[in-house]
């Protein structure tokens, strides 16, 4: 068998070249293409041709593949829901070199099992996961999107040899056992991508690459803001209760949440900046195991606004005045409760604190299961 080379520095056909390759790909062969950090090997999701891939690279057969895909639409067939933190992060680093390792609840593996079929799913999720990478580059992209069936990339050299960087690197390892080179030239970075496992307590590096742990956190951090009046009712007693919250559900104390990657903050549309909570907004958190006597108010500003990922308001008055100050934040302004609004307490009994809490806590509930985590 000679391996096929493509120099598409001369190619006349672009396009026919790359659907060359795809079509070598859906039959089962093995084709090499630049990507922005090396050269991968592009195979075909289907355990005949991975059992091929495994020979060539001279791997264990037990060790799973990732997943390439051409562009980041493409991710919602194989993740149908992603936490606000992986949303961001996907955002800022894909197409990149990031090789991302989502962790996945079984109901949702359940599903995609029945929409990817047994072999299929079987090949690509293991142990709750799946990975996933967007090259930047556009041959790879062009070649993924190209290609009618799932496909994995490992890079183009046999196990614990170094990664090619070049077409002739590709062809001094694998010359004649693979079926196409795409021929891109020298890749841009040369080494291999970031890899980063993605879950519900949010983002671990398993391996630096072009991508560094520090960007990889930056980029994945989420802001949680409440807004109402003054910031001493509502919006406190909402800030104390999503933090309480928030740290539950991600298995760690309130003031490790930043370690986390999570801020929340709170702020009132009137400036009243360094007023501590009010009594009853106090006694309603106590009640819950929930301390914001620490609290301080602070106005709302068009700086804070800009930093707010998510920005929960009491009712519509106060998402005026947020538009106001930043119009280009309305797509992640919401009322907290969608079922109403959730109306002032102040300078009311303790009952009305208490019924305005437990809306409160019911509603932040809701909203961080179905737009954070």
């Amino acid at each position: 068998m000679r391996t096929k080379v493509l120099d598409l520095s001369k190619c006349d056909d672009l396009q026919a070249a790359i659907a060359e390759a795809a079509a070598i790909v859906e039959a089962g062969g093995l084709v090499a293409f630049p990507t922005e950090t090396v050269y991968g090997l592009a195979c075909r999701v289907r355990a005949d041709c991975l059992e091929r891939l495994d020979l060539v690279k001279g791997r264990p057969s037990d060790k799973r593949y990732t997943l390439h895909i051409g562009d980041r639409a493409s991710l919602r067939n194989y993740l149908p829901h992603l936490p606000l933190k992986a949303r961001k992060l996907i955002d800022k680093a894909w197409p990149g070199p990031l090789t991302a390792v989502f962790e996945l609840e079984p109901q949702i593996l359940e599903q995609q099992q029945a929409r990817l079929g047994k072999e299929v799913f079987d090949l690509l999720y293991r142990d709750y996961s799946i990975g996933i990478r967007c090259p930047d580059h556009a041959i790879a992209s062009a070649l993924l999107r190209q290609t009618a069936c799932p496909v994995v990339a490992p890079s183009a050299n046999p196990t614990g040899l170094p990664a090619p960087s070049d077409a002739q690197a590709v062809l001094s390892y694998l010359d004649g056992q693979i079926d196409l080179v795409l021929d891109g030239g020298p890749c841009r970075y040369g080494q291999s991508s970031t890899v980063a496992r993605i879950g519900a307590r949010g983002i671990e590096v398993l391996r630096e690459g072009a991508y560094t742990a520090g960007q990889l956190q930056t980029w994945s951090s989420v802001t949680i803001l409440f807004v109402c009046t003054g910031n001493t009712c509502r919006s406190a007693i909402a800030e104390g209760l999503c933090k309480a919250y928030l740290a539950k559900r991600l298995g760690c104390e309130v003031d490790q949440l930043a370690i986390m990657g999570y801020s929340v903050m709170s702020a009132g549309v009137m400036d009243l900046a360094g007023m501590t909570a009010s009594n009853g907004a106090k006694a309603a958190c106590a009640a819950r195991g929930v301390d914001i006597s620490g609290h301080k108010s602070q106005a709302l500003t068009e700086s804070v606004i800009q930093a707010s990922d998510l920005i929960f308001v009491m009712d519509q008055s106060h998402r005026r005045a947020v538009l106001d100050l930043e119009p280009t934040a309305a797509d992640r302004c919401l009322l907290l409760d969608d079922k109403g609004p959730i109306p002032d307490p102040i300078g009311q009994s303790a009952e009305v604190f208490e019924r305005c809490a437990t809306q409160i806590e019911a509603a932040i509930e809701r909203r961080i299961r179905e737009l954070v985590l």
